[in-house]
């Protein structure tokens, strides 16, 4: 059962009210991963999971077709559409593929559709052909989006993001480099120190604390955008190497100022834009912010300083963590197998007492649904998967003997071929 599932009744019949938890069962403060990296062996709190999986397959309380209630927003299940790049946009302008690439996974039964990472400045693209939501005019196309999204039943959100010294680079099928000169179509990079990505390319500029506060300011603007748009949540992308994370992780943050140094001082910028994000945010609408759990490196971003950080983000009124990995060098050792971020989020929902999303090779419904009744994550968040089945959500109904809930368009036709 989640501990911080709005949707089941207390013992007074209270439908808000949160589910409680024996608090002999909830780790302590800081304590360890319960399965180490590489290490098979299942400690007493896996097999515990593990046993709690397989009494909820018989008897689920919260299972990944169960609604979740996030503040005022319901989602109709626990499923996401995790937000992809998809480097199409022409100006940051969203266009007529995104409209059908979005809202096919809203007819496909999802509970959330998430846009890509969308840029806050023109400079905080990855690429030339990056969502943006800059300038006013973006607004539209991506309400267009957002209305249909809506209206197929699923929750229309938005990943705002800034890539930092990432940005600039050519589209992934063209190989992803860096674009060095405006000649092929780049631009100059910034980022929290003259470090790059990758060791020849251009040297990020230094950011100053007025560039800081006008990229706060710039965040703030794309919010508000993205809620005259329509979007019912809002996630702050601070990982995978981007601005956010380059600040938090001391293998990219090279300060010695208030932005560097100690913990404090490099969660500072992530702090402080999710407080303005936060007070600009109705209070009704969710707030997500995906991280980076660990730099999967010696002395960088790790475990230990996430869950520091996941406490002071709940206290901000941060809804949920979306708990990805990895992305701020190019060469980390990341051991990438079914679920091998799922840890990182279960430890964070217990250790932080905030409401997390899992991701990563997450393929199979009996294992996205074990992850939710085991208590790991409150919701699961489907990339690649999506983009090879837009319909995964409604085969995942199908898999765990739910009556799949097609569009009254197809329903009709397929129940009737079905009999």
């Amino acid at each position: 059962m989640s501990r911080y599932d709005e949707n089941k009744h207390d013992t007074a019949g209270n439908p808000d009210a949160l589910s409680t938890a024996n608090p002999a069962a909830t780790p302590a403060a800081g304590a360890a991963a319960t399965t180490p990296i590489g290490d098979h062996r299942l400690s007493n709190a896996a097999l515990q999971t593990q046993c709690q999986s397989e009494h909820d397959r018989e008897i689920p309380e919260v299972d990944l077709m169960s609604p979740l209630t996030l503040r005022g927003v319901t989602f109709r299940n626990r499923i996401a559409m995790s937000p992809m790049c998809m480097y199409s946009a022409e100006d940051g302008f969203a266009n007529d593929f995104h409209l059908v690439h979005l809202g096919s996974r809203a007819i496909g039964g999802v509970g959330l559709v998430i846009v890509e990472a969308t840029a806050v400045t023109v400079e905080g693209r990855i690429s030339p052909r990056d969502m943006g939501i800059w300038k006013d005019e973006h607004i539209e196309p991506l309400a267009r989006i957002a209305r249909f999204v809506e209206m197929q039943g699923a929750i229309p959100g938005i990943q705002l993001a800034h890539a930092g010294r990432k940005a600039s680079c050519d589209a992934p099928w063209n190989g992803g480099g860096s674009l060095k000169t405006p000649a092929e179509g780049g631009w100059s990079v910034i980022g929290p120190s003259p470090l790059p990505f990758y060791a020849d390319d251009p040297l990020p500029a230094l950011m100053s604390e007025t560039d800081i506060e006008e990229c706060i300011e710039a965040w703030g603007a794309a919010a508000r955008r993205a809620l005259n748009a329509g979007f019912k949540m809002i996630e702050l992308h601070a990982a995978h190497g981007y601005l956010m994370h380059e600040f938090l992780s001391p293998l990219s943050n090279h300060r010695t100022d208030n932005y560097g140094g100690s913990l404090a001082n490099r969660m500072r910028l992530l702090l402080k834009v999710a407080k303005h994000l936060r007070d600009i945010i109705p209070s009704e609408l969710p707030f997500f912010v995906r991280i980076s759990a660990t730099d999967w490196a010696d002395g960088g971003w790790d475990m230990e300083q996430s869950i520091i950080l996941c406490r002071e983000l709940k206290l901000l009124g941060v809804d949920l963590i979306d708990v990805s990995s990895g992305g701020v060098i190019p060469d980390a050792r990341i051991p990438v197998t079914r679920g091998y971020q799922i840890q990182f989020a279960k430890r964070i929902r217990d250790e932080a007492q905030i409401r997390t999303g899992g991701v990563g090779l997450i393929t199979d419904p009996q294992y996205a649904d074990e992850i939710i009744t085991g208590g790991q994550a409150d919701l699961v968040f489907i990339g690649r998967e999506l983009l090879r089945e837009p319909y995964w959500a409604l085969k995942a109904q199908h898999a765990l003997a739910i009556e799949p809930e097609w569009p009254i368009q197809y329903g009709y036709a397929v129940k009737r071929r079905a009999k």
